[in-house]
Formats: structure tokens, sequence, C-alpha cells
């Protein structure tokens, strides 16, 4: 408990609120996370990435015999004169790679038992990939919401993009309790597609609750022109219940709702256990199946220490 109390107090948290000072924090440690493309960029814009797809661009990839219809500007004299016969010159085209990051501020992250609220972690996440993304000049796009109210933001690469991304957050962590759901995660996919364009980076950070078939259909859309990351955020009481010596009745709740758990007995702890392990592996099953990368994280650990021994 000290070690947690003095994370807490040195990085300006208390794992249940969020400050804007705990988010600028992530911003010296871009380091962590490789943002480097993994899927053939789409874009039909300039930018700094270089595609597979050969075309005018200014990194050389190889020179090749003149075909009808190439550029005469881009003819190899060396080569050419080398070998007798004309040679044209191919260069990598460089595209542009917009970053967007899906952020579930709902009820259901609104939840920790030792550590840091689900919500709290997936807004550091949530920074650090802003903060990555800003060093490398990529332009940051995002779609926050909770369940009464979402946000949009357009890529942009300055570093004005981050700082309203970060006071989105700021914004949408405190929802209004005492609302009914208005919002689900499928409403925030259905909009990202609308957000999104072919060639992005798309990260997901939630703890998929909410994933049904609706959200299936539209990242599966997603899936076939982006790269997608799914990091699904957790806490230890949803994997198994706490072992304790003597068994007793504990009440739990979730805001609206409250029910009664038996903690120390051994079947209801292994139901408990086999149930949620069910439901994981059916959630990233159906990621995978949208061509996600999932990268499970835990609210009971500092995002740093989880990304470093990923390392």
């Amino acid at each position: 408990m000290q070690d947690v109390a003095h994370w807490l107090t040195q990085h300006h948290s208390d794992g249940i609120n969020l400050s804007i000072r705990e988010l600028l924090y992530y911003q010296s440690k871009t380091s962590l996370l490789d943002l480097s493309p993994r899927k053939t960029i789409q874009a039909k814009l300039a930018g700094t990435y270089l595609a597979k797809t050969k075309g005018r661009g200014m990194e050389f990839d190889e020179a090749r015999h003149y075909q009808p219809g190439d550029d005469i500007r881009a003819i190899d004299w060396r080569v050419t004169a080398r070998t007798g016969k004309t040679h044209t010159k191919l260069y990598r085209e460089e595209k542009e790679r917009p970053i967007f990051i899906l952020t579930d501020l709902s009820a259901s992250m609104h939840f920790g038992t030792r550590f840091l609220f689900k919500s709290v972690q997936a807004a550091h996440l949530t920074a650090l990939i802003a903060w990555s993304a800003r060093k490398r000049g990529d332009r940051i796009g995002g779609l926050l919401y909770n369940q009464d109210q979402h946000l949009e933001y357009k890529p942009l690469t300055r570093q004005k993009a981050v700082l309203s991304l970060l006071s989105g957050l700021m914004q949408l962590h405190q929802p209004n309790q005492q609302r009914p759901q208005q919002l689900s995660f499928s409403d925030a996919c259905a909009r990202l597609r609308r957000l999104a364009r072919p060639g992005s980076l798309i990260f997901l950070i939630s703890d998929f609750s909410q994933l049904n078939d609706t959200a299936r259909q539209h990242l599966h859309r997603l899936g076939q022109h982006c790269e997608l990351m799914a990091y699904p955020i957790s806490d230890p009481f949803e994997h198994s219940l706490p072992s304790v010596k003597v068994p007793q009745l504990v009440s739990v709740t979730d805001g609206n709702e409250q029910r009664t758990l038996l903690l120390g007995e051994k079947q209801t702890a292994k139901q408990y256990q086999q149930r949620h392990q069910q439901q994981t592996e059916a959630m990233v099953h159906l990621l995978k199946q949208c061509r996600c990368q999932v990268l499970p994280v835990s609210s009971a650990m500092p995002l740093e220490q989880q990304l470093a021994n990923r390392r």
C-alpha cells in the first residue's frame, strides 16, 4: 500500500479522478510505445511514412526497364548507359497515417479495487499514445465518450491537438451517473467508421463489456482498411474473487444495481473465474476476427511498468 500511495502522490493522482498533471507526465514516456506501421499504408495524402506501393516519392526503391507510359523525367541515365537499355527509377511513395484514439469512459470503466480506476488507466494510455504520435509527427484524432455524451477530434499535427484531447478526457471523465445509458460502444464504433480514413492507425481503449454483434460489424469494416490496436482494460477483481480465510457475504454495486457475493466459498470462486475467463476468451476472439491486435492492460499496475515488461 505504501508503494501505491507513493506512486499516486508522485504522479499527482488519487486513482479515481483525473488531473492534467498526471496526463502531462506521459509526454516524457513516449519511448514506451512503438507506433511504426505494421500494415500497408492506404492513405492518399503525402506524409512521412514509406508505403509498399511504388510511385513518385523521395525515397529511391529500384531501377527497372522502361515501359510505355513511364515518365521520361525518371529515366536512370547511368544505368541506361551501362546496360545499353533504357531504365526508369522507381521511388517509394510517402503517405500519411492519421492516428485515431477511441476511449471509453462509460460507467463500467469507473471501477477499480487496487490501484486505479479503469477509466483513469484508459486516460493514461490515451495520453501516452497522443504524446507518442505527436513526437513522430503523426496527425492525431480521437473519439471520447461516456454514457451520455461524446467528443470528436479531427486529426491534427499540432501540440494543440494533444492538449485538446487531454482536455476532453478531463471533461468526460465525470459522467452524470443519474442519467440512463444513452451511448454505447457500438454507437462509438459507428461514429468512428465515419471519422477514420483508410490507412489510419486506430487505438481502441475500453473494457469491451459492451462488445456486441453490431460493434463487431463496425470493427470488421474498419479492420479491412485500417490497422486496429485493442487495449482491453480490466481490474483483478473481474478475473477472480478475493481470497478470504472465513466465508463472508459482501455487497457490490455499479452505482445503479447492488448485488451480493459470497467470498471464501471455493465453488463460487471457481464458477466466477470460469465465467469471466469464458467472457474474456469470447471478447478476444471477436476482436481478432476484426483483425485487431489485442494487448490487455491491468488497472492494478502502473502503465509504464506493464509496457516496459513487453519490450
